[in-house]
């Protein structure tokens, strides 16, 4: 396998984007505080004999952090929502007030938050080895550069990519840390 610099470099850098982007998901399934839309999207509603995500039969909006207001299209479809609300595993009550449906979602306790922000934790540490892994091979790459038949690396361009390569990781680790951070101030934001 012929390789340069340049593409460890970039399949590198490809790798560390995307264990970001995997962590960014993670982080959004960490539940903070707040009501969510999130939380109700895709309950299954049974209207006219069909199987229906409450998003479709109803705009749903969080006018207070810990509340979710549902104002189905069809005021018809109010009891089958609030059917579907009640049975779904999500402990959550919905009080039926005139064409909508209000829920209180509860506070998380203090121990419960805590319990996020270690799962948020360990989220970050998992993506930061995935970052050691990558440097790990891509300085085996780098190293391979020197043995390669029909070109020739200087160990001082090797030293410089594998330089490069460490950059890179600290800076994907330092995004890491500000995700994590970021995460962790919204969970114990009461």
């Amino acid at each position: 396998m012929s390789t340069d610099p340049d593409t460890i470099l970039l399949e590198a850098e490809d790798a560390m984007s995307k264990a970001i982007e995997y962590l960014k998901s993670e982080m959004r399934g960490i539940r903070a505080g707040r009501a969510s839309t999130a939380l109700v999207d895709y309950i299954k509603v049974d209207y006219y004999g069909s199987s229906s995500d409450l998003k479709s039969l109803a705009s749903i909006s969080t006018p207070e952090p810990t509340q979710i207001l549902i104002r189905p299209f069809d005021a018809s479809s109010l009891a089958a929502i609030r059917t579907a609300i009640e049975t779904s595993d999500l402990g959550l009550n919905p009080n039926v007030e005139d064409k909508s449906i209000r829920i209180n979602v509860p506070t998380l306790s203090q121990e419960r938050r805590k319990m996020l922000v270690a799962q948020a934790k360990k989220h970050g540490e998992e993506q930061k080895i995935v970052m050691r892994n990558t440097r790990r091979d891509a300085n085996k790459h780098a190293d391979s550069l020197a043995k390669q038949a029909g070109s020739h690396y200087s160990e001082d361009e090797i030293k410089t990519l594998k330089d490069e390569i460490q950059e890179l990781v600290k800076k994907y680790e330092g995004q890491i840390d500000e995700l994590i951070s970021a995460k962790t101030k919204e969970v114990l934001e009461v």
